[in-house]
C-alpha cells in the first residue's frame, strides 16, 4: 500500500442548501458529509489527513480523531484551499485532493488513484469520470496524441468555456494525486483570469503541463463515487445511494432485511450474522446488534442488543439501552438509559426508563417507571432483580428497588423497596357500591 497524504476541501459554505448549517455538516446516514471522504482517506492508509475551513466554520467535533485542519483564510477557490493546507501535509509523500462534498468516494478507489499517479511517474493525476450530462462540471480537455490531459475548463459562469469544450463528456471529479513538490511548486503560479476571479486548483494541471511535465488522468466507471452535493435534492439522491450500499452491506454479511426500501440504518453500525431487520425499522447511533436478533418495525437509536434479542414491533430504544441475550422488548415499549437482564421481558406498552433488571424477569403490560422528579429536575433509578414479575399497570416510583422473585399486584404504584420473594400490594381496597346503576 502506498503512503500519501489527503486534503479535503470543506470550505464552501453551500448557500444553494439554503441553511445555516454549513453544507459539509448536513448528514448522511448519520455521519456529517466532510466525514466520508475522511474515513475513505484514513480506510485507504493517509498518513496525515488535512480538512480546509473557512475562518467562521469549526468542522473538528465532526471530523474524525487524528484529522488535521487548516484555515483557507479568504474564498479564493480551489487552488487557495490547497494552498492553505500545504504546511500541514506530510511532506515526501504524494498528496490526494478531495471534496469535502464529495462523500461516495471509496477507500478503494483513492488507493487505485494513488498506485496509478505512482505508476505513471506524472506530476499529477485526476480522477475522471464520463458522464451523459456533464453540466456544471469542469470539462476534461486531453492531448489527441498522449491522450494526458492538457487543461480543466471551469464551467461556473458563462465565458469559462468554448462551446466546443462544453461538448466534452470526460468531466472533472475533483479528485487529484498530485506529486508534493510539484503541486507546491505549481499553486503559488496559479492566476485568477476566470469568470470568478478565483484560483481553480485544476489550473495547476496547466502551470505543470506548460512547464513540460506530465499530467495523467484515472477513469473511474462508477459515477456515484464521485457525485457532488451543490442541494438539499442532491443530498437526498446521495443519501439514498448510500444507505443502499449500506443496506447490501449489511446484506452480504449475513444480515436479512425484509424490505430494504424502508429500513433506515445509519453508517458505522453493526448487526449480527443471522438477524432479521423486518420493515418499517430504523437504527441509529452508535447502536451494535447481536447474531440471531428480531427487529420488528422499530426505532433504535444508541442501544445494544446482545444475541437472540426481540424488538418490536413499535418499540423505541433511545441511548443508553442495553438488552441483553434473549431479552425482549416488546408492542409499544420504550426504553432508555437502561439495562434489561438476559431472558428479561417488557411485552407491551411500558416505559422504562434509567433502570436495572436483572434476569428473567417478567415485565406485566403497562409497567411504567416513574423516574423524573419535576421539583428537583432530577432523575433517580429503577433496580429490579432476578425472576421479578410484575402485574399490569404497575408503576414504579424511583428511586425503588424489587428484590429478586418478587411480584407487585396489578395497578400498584410501588413507592417503597419490596423485599426478595414478597408481593406489593400498592391500590385502594376495592369497594362495592350495591344499587349505585338504579339510583335516583
Amino acid at each position: 500500500m502506498t503512503s500519501f497524504s489527503a486534503v479535503v476541501m470543506a470550505a464552501g459554505q453551500g448557500t444553494r442548501m439554503r441553511s445555516a448549517t454549513p453544507k459539509v455538516l448536513h448528514e448522511i446516514c448519520g455521519r456529517p458529509m466532510v466525514a466520508w471522504p475522511v474515513l475513505a482517506a484514513q480506510e485507504a492508509g493517509a498518513e496525515r489527513i488535512v480538512v480546509v475551513s473557512s475562518p467562521s466554520v469549526d468542522l473538528t467535533t465532526a471530523l474524525p480523531d487524528g484529522t488535521r485542519t487548516a484555515t483557507q483564510p479568504i474564498s479564493d477557490g480551489t487552488g487557495g484551499a490547497v494552498l492553505a493546507a500545504l504546511p500541514e501535509v506530510a511532506p515526501g509523500l504524494p498528496v490526494v485532493v478531495l471534496s469535502g462534498d464529495v462523500p461516495l468516494v471509496s477507500s478503494q478507489a483513492i488507493q487505485e488513484l494513488v498506485d496509478a499517479h505512482v505508476a505513471s511517474g506524472a506530476a499529477a493525476t485526476m480522477a475522471t469520470t464520463v458522464l451523459d450530462d456533464a453540466s456544471g462540471y469542469g470539462r476534461v480537455v486531453r492531448d489527441q496524441t498522449t491522450g494526458h490531459v492538457v487543461r480543466v475548463v471551469e464551467t461556473k459562469a458563462p465565458g469559462d468555456a468554448t462551446p466546443e469544450e462544453l461538448e466534452i463528456r470526460e468531466i472533472n471529479t475533483g479528485i487529484f494525486c498530485f506529486d508534493h513538490v510539484a503541486l507546491a511548486d505549481a499553486l503559488p503560479r496559479v492566476g485568477t483570469d476566470n469568470a470568478q476571479g478565483e484560483k481553480y486548483l485544476p489550473d495547476a494541471l496547466t502551470v505543470l503541463r506548460d512547464q513540460g511535465d506530465v499530467v495523467a488522468a484515472y477513469v473511474v466507471d462508477d459515477h456515484a463515487l464521485v457525485l457532488g452535493i451543490n442541494d438539499r435534492v442532491a443530498l437526498a439522491d446521495i443519501t439514498a445511494l448510500a444507505q443502499r450500499r449500506i443496506l447490501e452491506d449489511h446484506m452480504r454479511a449475513g444480515v436479512t432485511i425484509i424490505d430494504p426500501a424502508s429500513t433506515r440504518i445509519d453508517a458505522g453500525i453493526t448487526i449480527g450474522q443471522d438477524t432479521t431487520i423486518e420493515p418499517g425499522t430504523t437504527i441509529k447511533g452508535a447502536t451494535t446488534i447481536g447474531e440471531r436478533c428480531s427487529i420488528k418495525c422499530s426505532y433504535l437509536d444508541g442501544a445494544t442488543i446482545e444475541d437472540g434479542v426481540s424488538v418490536g414491533p413499535f418499540a423505541y430504544l433511545r441511548p443508553g439501552t442495553r438488552l441483553r441475550t434473549n431479552a425482549k422488548a416488546g408492542t409499544f415499549v420504550e426504553i432508555k438509559n437502561s439495562d434489561i437482564g438476559e431472558g428479561s421481558k417488557v411485552p407491551h406498552l411500558s416505559y422504562i426508563g434509567d433502570a436495572d433488571i436483572g434476569p428473567d424477569s417478567n415485565l406485566g403490560a403497562a409497567t411504567i417507571t416513574a423516574n423524573y422528579d419535576s421539583k428537583s429536575k432530577t432523575k433517580s433509578k429503577t433496580t429490579i432483580g432476578a425472576g421479578v414479575k410484575t402485574g399490569v399497570d404497575t408503576t414504579l416510583v424511583a428511586p425503588v428497588s424489587l428484590g429478586d422473585g418478587a411480584y407487585t399486584a396489578a395497578g400498584s404504584v410501588v413507592t417503597q423497596d419490596v423485599p426478595a420473594r414478597a408481593l406489593a400490594v400498592a391500590r385502594a381496597r376495592q369497594h362495592n357500591i350495591e344499587g349505585y346503576a338504579d339510583r335516583e
